[in-house]
């Protein structure tokens, strides 16, 4: 059996296909039921059915990607079924799809997985969101009852992974995000978010993006005002604030602490003048304001008015490009973390070869011995019940005793690559017929728990 992985994300996919082909409610389950639908037929959009092999099968859909691993009896076969699975979930040609696919298997899908988890694979460096997105997927994929032994093993991995890559390392304790950047900027500014009024202007993606950073660290009273006042009503509500008509901006430059800046104007739409003559309505109380709009908002002048700290986004940028450098200085740090996290599981997974003939071995003495144990009891003459306990207990110490130290070099073997061999030999030896490398149950195997 393999571990295969068919995928596309921001780098090999234009955003058009990516929204075709993105899964979530009820088309995510959906398709985690048809994958999982049979062990030896894939259920393709259309009725129409395929050998596919699938056995276990994961998937992972963000705005950013879309990943459907699997454990499968024949790579080929699996990777061919999940593409053709894809292509006909919105009726695409094979030739327009594949070429922004990636395929891995086996080693290759295991890092891969690992180092999305980590942050190593997102758009922005160690974003933090993709972490609880593969947390998600696993705990879907195991509520459909899609995510078997082996799935279930990985992605416990991959979690732990992205979580010791968090902790461990800087890879994501430093925002390279403007919005975020100006939130921080602000409360580093101003201090508690919580004791500001805020003012919004713009109420564009920007505007939401700075909107939604300054409430994380924060902030709880949000004003926005827009030159459309629908949309500023919009925006405000779903921070619950309250929205101002664009004719009020005098009034709310007077009352706010923090000011935000994000329109899409191509000129300035606040002036030093409008600035200055709010500032006696302000009692001297001092004012942040922080433009992240290009073109810039806000006049450069701005800055020059008494108690007003003003920042643009060459301010902010500085950071951003600080903090980035933080953050790919610590990308050795979890690339370390991914070998490490990936060799543990292939090593389970080595081990898992094995375990079949041990519990086969382990089956046929049971057998055998107690077969002896009968025929002893049958010569005895009425033994009672203490003598029969006692050697069936006997005989269970002897085949625990006997088959120890060839169970425990059998794994050993296993996790050093030999498991393969050692296994056929033991088959060979002892006429066994094990063949599963993935059972479903082991004699003392858990699912990793990290």
């Amino acid at each position: 059996m393999s571990i295969i992985l068919v995928g596309l994300n921001h780098q090999t996919a234009p955003v058009a296909l990516r929204e075709q082909l993105s899964l979530s409610g009820c088309a995510l389950d959906m398709a985690l039921n048809d994958l999982n639908a049979q062990k030896a037929i894939l259920s393709l959009p259309g009725g129409d059915r395929r050998p596919g092999g699938i056995h276990e099968s994961v998937i992972l859909s963000t705005c950013n990607r879309l990943e459907i691993y699997a454990v499968t009896a024949d790579t080929g076969e699996g990777l061919a079924a999940i593409e053709d699975y894809l292509c006909g979930l919105q009726g695409l040609a094979s030739g327009d799809l594949h070429p922004h696919l990636y395929l891995r298997e086996d080693q290759a899908a295991v890092e891969h997985l690992m180092r999305v988890a980590a942050g190593l694979d997102s758009m922005i460096l160690g974003e933090p969101q993709i972490l609880g997105q593969v947390s998600a997927a696993f705990a879907r994929a195991q509520g459909a009852g899609a995510a078997g032994l082996v799935l279930s093993q990985l992605f416990a991995r991959a979690v732990h992974a992205g979580k010791r890559a968090r902790s461990e390392t800087a890879i994501s304790r430093h925002t390279t995000s403007v919005s975020h950047a100006a939130a921080r900027l602000a409360k580093d500014t101003f201090g508690d978010l919580g004791q500001a009024r805020v003012l919004i202007v713009g109420a564009g993606e920007m505007a939401e993006l700075a909107a939604s950073a300054l409430y994380d660290e924060g902030a709880r009273r949000i004003t926005c005002i827009n030159r459309t006042y629908a949309r500023a009503e919009r925006l405000a509500r779903r921070f619950d604030g309250r929205a101002l008509s664009w004719g009020s901006l005098a009034d709310a430059l007077a009352g706010a602490d923090v000011i935000v800046t994000a329109t899409g104007a191509p000129h300035t739409v606040i002036y030093r003048d409008d600035v200055a003559q709010a500032l006696p309505r302000r009692d001297g109380k001092p004012l942040v304001i922080v433009d992240v709009a290009v073109p810039r908002d806000v006049e450069v002048e701005v800055g020059e008015l008494p108690g007003v700290r003003r920042y643009d986004v060459d301010h902010l940028q500085d950071a951003v490009d600080s903090n980035l450098a933080q953050r790919e200085a610590a990308v050795p740090q979890v690339e370390a973390i991914v070998q490490e996290e990936t060799e543990g599981f292939l090593s389970w997974l080595r081990s898992r070869q094995v375990v079949p003939v041990i519990v086969e071995l382990r089956q046929r003495a049971e057998v055998v011995a107690k077969s002896e144990v009968d025929r002893m009891l049958r010569r005895l003459a009425c033994p009672d019940p203490r003598t029969e306990q006692m050697m069936g207990l006997l005989a269970h110490r002897i085949i625990g005793k006997l088959l120890h130290a060839p169970t425990v070099r059998l794994k050993l073997e296993a996790a050093n690559g030999n498991g393969v061999v050692y296994a056929d030999a033991l088959r060979e030896l002892f006429a066994l017929d094990a063949t599963d490398q993935f059972p479903c149950a082991t004699p003392d195997g858990d699912v990793y728990d990290g």
